[in-house]
């Protein structure tokens, strides 16, 4: 019984060969033309591709697998955007015209720097890295993620993408482990922008705190790697001030400057009617009177309502409201279903301010 079970393996195996082989052979007919009518062993003839020997019944060497990290980095390697469109981009964001400015001007001089090297003119080594400055939801971080792009459609950078982080991201909590933490960080961010949001909180906390190994980790990386990674730190202006001149490195390296101001009420109405027309949403006319009493009222009185964050959850608390109310109605219109009327922002504003005096 023995016997004749290896011989139907072997059977089997042999069928399995000749199918394969003879369904390559359709490929390479397909390919290139119909072979001649030779047997197996023939030579092909020039340019004509020989049936590989799969080799059944040898051990089968697996090829390399390529790396979680590879295919993560191949995929993360998009085409360059046009320049204009980038552009046409950040002008259509409601308010920031001196951040607009700062960048614009930004982009001009990168593009005249490259033109001089290629006409073996001399140049200025560019600092890159940038500081911005101000308020939570003034556009910092929208800024930082079209910063990326820019700089990878001028040829600054490899790859366009933006890795953010703040101080939980570098540092560890035992000596040593920092260093590896913002190594690790900094090799996921080369070929991008890395973005570090509230950096001051990597040097307040004194010399022996473990902040400073990931600074000195972090300017060591920046020197390394100048060619291809950009760093934008971010913050409060003050304090965004002294962690700046708490450094040498830090001082020489970081001498751009973008602040970013509070928004007006007017953009701060802007962008929350934005977010109706994307969501497909409307406001009757009451409720855009009250709209801007409530955005007036919040801006001036109430600490952390967050600009463009503030309308944001604003938003988000409105058209919940709107949801409970409609919810008791057996029948919907369209207009019914798109319209936030004056009831809807009152009890939004009434569950925001509730929820900043929490998180203060």
């Amino acid at each position: 019984m023995k016997d004749r079970t290896n011989e139907i393996i072997r059977l089997q195996t042999e069928i399995i060969r000749e199918m394969t082989r003879n369904n390559l052979k359709r490929v390479g007919d397909d390919l290139w033309g119909k072979r001649p009518d030779v047997n197996e062993e023939t030579t092909p003839p020039p340019g004509y591709p020989p049936v590989p020997d799969i080799g059944l019944d040898k051990p089968q060497k697996p090829e390399p697998a390529a790396t979680a990290a590879q295919a993560e980095d191949d995929a993360a390697v998009k085409p360059k955007e046009d320049i204009e469109a980038l552009k046409a981009e950040l002008n259509s964001y409601i308010g920031l015209e001196v951040v607009k400015a700062e960048v614009e001007s930004l982009i001009n001089l990168v593009k005249v720097n490259t033109l001089r090297k290629q006409h073996d003119l001399p140049t200025e080594e560019l600092s890159l890295h940038m500081v911005f400055s101000g308020n939570p939801g003034t556009g910092k971080t929208m800024i930082a993620r079209l910063m990326s792009r820019i700089y990878h459609s001028l040829g600054i950078l490899s790859k366009g993408h933006l890795v953010e982080v703040d101080r939980s991201g570098l540092v560890a909590g035992y000596v040593g482990q920092t260093a590896i933490k913002t190594k690790e960080v900094v090799d996921k961010a080369l070929g991008g922008v890395l973005f570090i949001d509230e950096a001051y909180a990597l040097t307040t906390r004194g010399p022996q705190d473990y902040g400073q190994e990931a600074v000195e980790t972090l300017l060591k990386n920046m020197e390394d790697h100048r060619d291809d990674l950009v760093v934008i730190v971010a913050g409060y202006v003050d304090l965004m001030n002294d962690f700046v001149h708490s450094n040498p490195g830090l001082e020489s390296r970081f001498n751009r400057f973008l602040y970013f101001p509070d928004y007006t009420v007017q953009e701060m109405f802007e962008i929350f009617k934005m977010r109706c027309k994307k969501a497909g949403y409307i406001l009757d006319q009451n409720a855009e009177d009250r709209l801007k009493e409530i955005l007036k009222e919040e801006s001036e009185d109430n600490v952390g309502f967050g600009n463009a964050r503030g309308v944001r959850n604003l938003f988000e608390q409105a058209i919940s409201r709107q949801a409970n109310r409609l919810a008791k109605q057996d029948v919907l219109t369209r207009d019914e279903l798109m319209t936030l009327i004056k009831e809807d922002l009152e009890a939004a504003e009434a569950k925001e301010a509730d929820n900043t005096e929490k998180d203060l």
